[in-house]
């Protein structure tokens, strides 16, 4: 009876395994137009293969701010060129610089079935 129980879990361990998945994954970006990662000698994976959240692309977003830029002087040395600041206030837009580069570590996680990766983040392994 022992037998049959461990040829049944092997059954079922092969049937898991066969299905792929998800599973973390590392790589190195080679290239970033198009988007390629290494994961190993043998496998690059190739942009349609590869899908980004915002971790590891630049993004605008919008941030309310309001506070004084910091003081300055400039100009010929008229007195209306002396040390000032000015308010900055309001909804501003800002670029978030999370873009890959080449040579950049990544941790990704491998789909069900192996045919995509999500990039997670870079620079974490």
């Amino acid at each position: 009876m022992s037998d049959i129980i461990q040829t049944i879990r092997q059954l079922v361990l092969d049937a898991v395994n066969a299905q792929k998945l998800a599973t973390v994954v590392y790589g190195t970006v080679i290239s970033t137009a198009p988007l390629k990662v290494q994961v190993d000698q043998k496998l690059i994976l190739e942009q349609e293969h590869l899908k980004l959240t915002r971790a590891v692309k630049n993004y605008e977003v919008e941030m309310t701010v309001d506070h004084l830029t910091e003081s300055r002087s400039g100009g010929s040395g008229d007195a209306a060129y002396g040390e000032h600041n000015h308010e900055y206030k309001g909804r501003k837009k800002f670029l978030i610089h999370n873009g890959l580069v080449v040579g950049d570590s990544v941790t990704m996680l491998r789909t069900h079935g192996g045919q995509q990766y999500i990039i997670l983040d870079k620079g974490v392994m």
